[in-house]
């Protein structure tokens, strides 16, 4: 447990698929085309206080829904890569853009098209529910499932190990 703590002090920017990860496996699909997803609030405050306190976040997905990116834009969250064919070279982007190294992120995926990343990060985690083959992978795998808190879950342990959550005095 000390080494999972200590790596956790290590993260300086956050990375995350859609998908199964912000989102249930399940899509709505409305008349028009759109795939219309349910997120989860809490993983949304967390996002923006992530923000707030200078963590570089970054969103890869296969998705191309433009609702997805007013979602995040809204949290503050510039770096928002939609129909991203190839997660690799999104993530090189991003860690070159905000001159990070690989060990310094922690990327949250659930399915194969985030194998490669993970492989390349410094702490890959997952939703409860992921791929098995991305659970092998996964440094962590939270308690919860996507969708269900799981962001908040990642989020919040590295902010506290940093000593940047919030602290409620009674």
């Amino acid at each position: 447990m000390a080494e999972f703590k200590t790596k956790l002090k290590q993260v300086k920017a956050f990375i995350f698929d859609v998908d199964g990860v912000f989102s249930n496996n399940f899509v709505y699909l409305h008349p028009n085309g759109d795939m219309l997803r349910s997120m989860n609030i809490k993983d949304g405050y967390a996002i923006q206080l992530a923000v707030k306190e200078q963590f570089p976040i970054g969103i890869i997905s296969g998705g191309f829904s433009e609702s997805v990116r007013v979602r995040f834009n809204r949290l503050g969250v510039t770096d928002v890569y939609l129909k991203s064919l190839d997660k690799m070279d999104d993530f090189t982007d991003f860690i070159y853009k905000y001159d990070l190294s690989p060990e310094s992120v922690l990327y949250m995926g659930d399915d194969i098209p985030d194998f490669e990343v993970m492989n390349s990060v410094g702490f890959p985690t997952c939703p409860a529910n992921a791929a098995p083959e991305i659970k092998a992978v996964s440094k962590y795998v939270s308690d919860k499932n996507g969708g269900d808190g799981c962001v908040r879950d990642v989020i919040e342990q590295v902010m506290r190990a940093q000593g940047k959550w919030i602290v409620i005095e009674e």
